[in-house]
């Protein structure tokens, strides 16, 4: 009989399996709606969960044969996740009261895509990332389409649904190639059979080539970006504001093990290729962008464009530039969850609107909801001394001094441009003529953007040193220090 194995590092996973199970079977035996109790214990097993990696998760250990790690980069990773899906549930919540689309599967399904998310992040093995990535995927196609009567939410869906398998054969036919030549899909014993290796199997790269591709998707990464303009726009709000934080989070922190653990020694081999990717998507993102109407189809942009300059991190290939990515995905997280707060309040005539002039003058009718919106466009376009700036800096510093100088440069000339597009917003909220007024925003969405908007506007003076250090410390453990 085999030995039962180690439990303890896996407790924040099998909480939330557990939780999802429960609550599922809670929604489903209650007589009446049960959205806002399971939507608020949910919440709770994100608490629980979060308190649980922190308690069982510090130091380096492996279970399940191998499969399953947890580190404190993976409790960094975890932390994000579980503090992003728990802000845009918050948001949610209300949402759908306000749009009669409140049903439990929501916060089911949140939770359930939070465990794949978990299960990705401590992946030691490409069977277990596998598992994790299509729990996590499993989930996030249906809330994709959770408004199943709107045609936009089910195309969404499909979309994402398509070219999601899509990324999903790419991953599994690069991992097959890699098994195949190196016998193991294991990332401790790919590590060690790659330690100090000067050549290596042409079939190992063009695997190590696919499974980027795989992860680049996930992370919406040229050239794998184009299902997000349109799910980001189709899908319903609450959804768009989940998918540009938890789930990008997760597939970044990801991308860093898997290309920093099991290929840290062939940084030669895919190093060009994430700069190639890293360019195009900081590129991309910046231009696309200035020509865009609807705000969640510009913060999809956005987004792509932020992805590049993360990307930037991981193409340095050590420790200095993971910790810069962990630092600038930390700020990134508040940054959005703060603007889809402002979008999510977005209601005017008892309707959403999306339309970026819908913001006309909203300084004169909502200054508080549109000052916190400016910090957070001031942020994102990186202008000190607000927390945007700080994250570039640690990014492009650390390709500085990798001699990575020219892909710091194409960083900063494109966040010049996308500049524009932050400070066109804010221009339209000071000084264009006002329009319909904005209804009062909701009691969660204050405190939400309330929370968002202090991060980021005193980050330079409190959180900054706490967090790099906690970032560099999570970034040396995935180096083994």
């Amino acid at each position: 009989m085999s030995e039962l194995p180690n439990l303890i590092p896996a407790l924040p996973e099998i909480f939330l399996a557990l939780a999802g199970m429960a609550l599922l079977m809670l929604g489903v035996f209650r007589k009446r709606d049960a959205t806002r109790q399971v939507g608020h214990l949910a919440l709770a097993a994100f608490a629980a969960a979060a308190v649980l990696a922190l308690t069982f998760g510090g130091p380096r250990q492996v279970t399940f044969n191998g499969l399953f790690i947890t580190d404190a980069f993976a409790v960094f990773a975890k932390l994000m996740v579980f503090g992003a899906s728990a802000a845009t549930l918050i948001l949610a919540l209300k949402w759908m009261e306000q749009e009669n689309a409140a049903r439990f599967e929501f916060p089911v399904l949140v939770v359930f895509a939070v465990l794949g998310m978990c299960a990705m992040i401590s992946a030691n093995d490409f069977l277990s990332l596998y598992m994790g990535l299509e729990t996590q995927s499993l989930a996030l196609y249906l809330i994709a389409a959770y408004q199943r009567d709107a045609t936009r939410s089910t195309e969404a869906g499909l979309k994402y649904f398509v070219l999601g398998a899509l990324a999903s054969g790419l991953f599994l036919y690069g991992a097959s190639l890699i098994y195949g030549f190196t016998g193991t899909t294991n990332f401790d014993s790919l590590a060690q059979g790659f330690e100090g290796a000067e050549t290596v199997s042409p079939g190992v790269v063009v695997g190590l080539v696919f499974i980027i591709c795989a992860l680049a998707f996930k992370v919406s990464a040229v050239p794998f970006h184009m299902w997000t303009p349109d799910v980001y726009e189709g899908a319903p709000t609450p959804v768009t504001a989940f998918f540009s934080v938890a789930p990008k989070v997760a597939a970044l922190a990801l991308f860093l093990r898997v290309m920093s653990a099991p290929f840290g020694d062939l940084l030669a081999q895919w190093q060009q290729v994430i700069v190639a990717i890293s360019v195009a998507s900081m590129m991309l993102g910046g231009f696309a962008a200035i020509v865009q109407t609807n705000i969640k189809r510009l913060m999809a942009y956005s987004s792509i464009g932020h992805v590049g300059y993360a990307l930037v991190g991981l193409a340095v290939g050590s420790a200095e530039g993971i910790g810069g990515v962990l630092v600038y995905m930390t700020i990134y997280l508040f940054m959005n969850v703060g603007t889809f707060a402002v979008i999510l309040s977005m209601r005017a005539n008892g309707r959403l609107v999306e339309g970026i002039n819908d913001l006309s003058g909203l300084s004169k009718n909502r200054p508080v909801m549109a000052a916190a919106l400016a910090v957070m466009m001031f942020s994102m376009a990186g202008i000190p001394p607000f927390a945007g700036f700080f994250g570039k800096f640690f990014i492009f510093k650390a390709a500085v001094d990798a001699g990575l100088i020219p892909l710091a440069v194409v960083g900063v000339l494109t966040s010049v441009v996308a500049a524009f597009y932050y400070l066109r917003i804010v221009k339209i909220i000071y000084f264009d003529e006002a329009g319909d007024q904005f209804e009062p925003m909701t009691a969660q969405a204050r405190l939400v953007l309330g929370i968002a908007s202090v991060f980021v506007a005193v980050f330079f003076l409190f959180p900054l040193p706490q967090i790099v250090l906690a970032a560099d410390t999570a970034a040396k453990a995935l180096f083994g220090g």
